[in-house]
């Protein structure tokens, strides 16, 4: 039998500052060599979880423990932070947050120089763990200059250069686009193969990280552990709806169409999963559901025309860049790391001149406003609100806009007060900010856009981080302002089901070029387009066609129609 190398016998965690324990009753032991997937929602007590397993928890986050936690065998307490990262190696959400050298072989070598290992040896060593990651090429580059994807490939090379035993990840997906994260997989399925270290990931997107297999799911909820399972049975109950988590789309397909999903169907993998008994009920579901309304083309109220940018000595970033938003318009652009989608926003916003090409607003040339006449109309709400805050409380954050335009405070007053009301946040219009969670501080920067009555909602990554619960109530506030508002919506994201869920058209961008404006759905069923801007075939197309659905486009339209129908009921 294997040895037990994470040990959590009756444990229970209370941070010093809090008056319940985060973690309670906890019982789960990971063998050696196990690579086990924990899912839960915001708030549910996972990320505690890994610290205890990495030993931030106690030894940078203190508090009270009973029961006990053995890693490998041994008591953490005992081992101090410095003896424990021998044992588990960590990979970040965010790369940045763990880079220290310069350039990508530094930091790759940092715990080896730290351990006084002879630079020959380093050097090797360095060289292998690059290789395996695919940075080699990279070697003398600045972590800093690289891509989500890259940045990511470099803290796992860090962390494999001392043989560690566990290897934990938490949300490795995290800014990466589709088809990173389908490499980001691919990859520390090939490191557990060639390591056998036990691999423990952290992460919501779960249908992305069963694009390989895992040999568990532990489902966490309110500090507790409410489901330890193999995927298979997981995903044949109710348990991930029941607690918030997204199930993978061709799963709620399958059971809005009434068929019922056994472990022996094999259902973690939509490629392989056993259908047969179930094809009838997918095509009466089919065609039985509401075709989509198409809805007539709106006046244009942004329009870009032959766009091209480049920095100062260097190759385009953007290259004739040609497409038309709708006035109450949601729509999407989409593209891989570094595709040119953030300077394109920048452009619009005014931050960059073009090189060449127009923007025009209601069919004016926008080349002579400054960007803050721009932002009356058209306005940005960053993919990180702490990077937009600037006040210490609430109705100061939202008035801020409104104050450097001169505009009187009885004004001010009742246009804040209104726009909290349409946020939700008019009960806490007197709270400083840093008592609201990371959705309520995303509303807060919404809401000092939207005090400024634009026209234009420009949204970086709008759902990035959130579980499925803080996603939906986003993302429904979104669509409640753009229908009863008018307020056209664009949304630059990785989310390949936000683009399918909310926005009718998306624009796709790869290289700097414009390569495709459709349909979401006709977009994710293009294998070519998904192969250019590293994106993802949708699972909902997979099972379309394995039930031989004539018009898998339709198909999905339809799902998507229905599956909001039934979540806003």
């Amino acid at each position: 039998m294997k040895n037990p190398m994470i040990e959590f016998k009756d444990f229970t965690f209370k941070y010093r500052t809090q008056t319940e324990p985060t973690l309670q009753h906890i019982n789960l032991t990971i063998y050696e060599g196990e690579k086990v997937l924990i899912v839960g929602p915001s708030g549910s007590g996972k990320s505690t979880l890994a610290h205890c397993i990495n030993g931030l928890v106690p030894f940078s986050y203190t508090g009270d423990v009973t029961g006990s936690l053995k890693i490998n065998g041994k008591d953490p307490a005992g081992m101090g932070i410095f003896g424990l990262s021998k044992i588990v190696g960590t990979v970040l959400q965010d790369p940045d947050g763990q880079f220290i050298g310069l350039t990508v072989a530094e930091d790759i070598a940092f715990s080896m120089e730290n351990d006084c290992i002879q630079q020959p040896i380093m050097k090797q060593k360095v060289m292998e763990c690059a290789k395996l990651v695919g940075v080699d090429q990279f070697i003398e580059h600045s972590p800093q200059a690289l891509s989500g994807g890259q940045k990511q490939r470099v803290a796992i090379a860090g962390v494999m250069t001392s043989p560690v035993n566990i290897l934990l990840f938490d949300e490795p997906l995290a800014n990466l686009d589709p088809a990173t994260g389908k490499y980001a997989i691919e990859l520390i399925d090939e490191i557990h193969n060639t390591t056998k270290a036990t691999i423990v990931i952290i992460e919501h997107r779960l249908e992305d990280v069963l694009h390989r297999d895992v040999d568990r799911i532990v489902v966490v909820d309110d500090g507790r552990i409410v489901a330890d399972m193999l995927p298979d049975e997981l995903l044949s109950t109710s348990i991930l709806k029941e607690v918030g988590i997204r199930e993978p789309l061709y799963i709620s397909a399958l059971k809005y169409a009434g068929c019922e999903i056994n472990a022996n169907d094999k259902p973690s993998h939509v490629e392989t999963m056993r259908l047969d008994h179930n094809r009838h009920k997918v095509h009466g579901w089919y065609q039985a559901m509401k075709r989509p309304v198409k809805e007539l083309p709106a006046e244009s109220i942004l329009s870009v025309e032959k766009l091209s940018f480049s920095y100062k000595d260097q190759n385009e970033v953007l290259q004739d860049i040609t497409f038309s938003i709708q006035k109450g318009e949601m729509i999407s652009i989409v593209g891989k790391n570094g595709a040119g989608k953030s300077t394109l926003s920048k452009l619009i916003c005014g931050f960059e001149v073009p090189t060449t090409g127009r923007i025009l607003y209601q069919g004016n040339d926008m080349i002579k406003d400054s960007i803050k006449k721009r932002a009356e109309k058209i306005g940005i709400v960053m993919q990180n609100p702490n990077q937009m805050i600037s006040k210490a409380m609430i109705f100061d954050e939202v008035a801020l806009g409104l104050r450097a335009r001169g505009v009187k405070e009885d004004e001010i007053r009742k246009r804040v007060e209104d726009t909290l009301k349409i946020c939700g946040l008019y009960p806490f219009r007197n709270w400083p900010i840093s008592a609201l969670s990371f959705g309520q501080k995303k509303r807060v920067t919404i809401a000092s856009i939207l005090v400024l009555n634009p026209q234009v909602l420009i949204l970086d990554e709008p759902t990035a981080g959130q579980d499925f619960k803080h996603y939906t109530d986003i993302m429904e506030f979104l669509e409640m302002i753009n229908k009863e508002y008018g307020i056209t919506i664009i949304m630059i994201t990785h989310d390949m089901h936000l683009m399918l869920e909310y926005s009718k058209r998306a624009i796709v961008i790869s290289d700097g070029l414009q390569i495709a404006i459709d349909s979401a759905a006709a977009i994710l069923t293009n294998e070519s387009i998904i192969d250019k801007a590293s994106l993802k075939v949708t699972s909902l197309y997979e099972l379309a066609i394995r039930c031989d659905i004539p018009d898998p486009i339709s198909f999905i339209e339809r799902f998507i129609d229905f599956d909001k129908e039934v979540r806003t009921q």
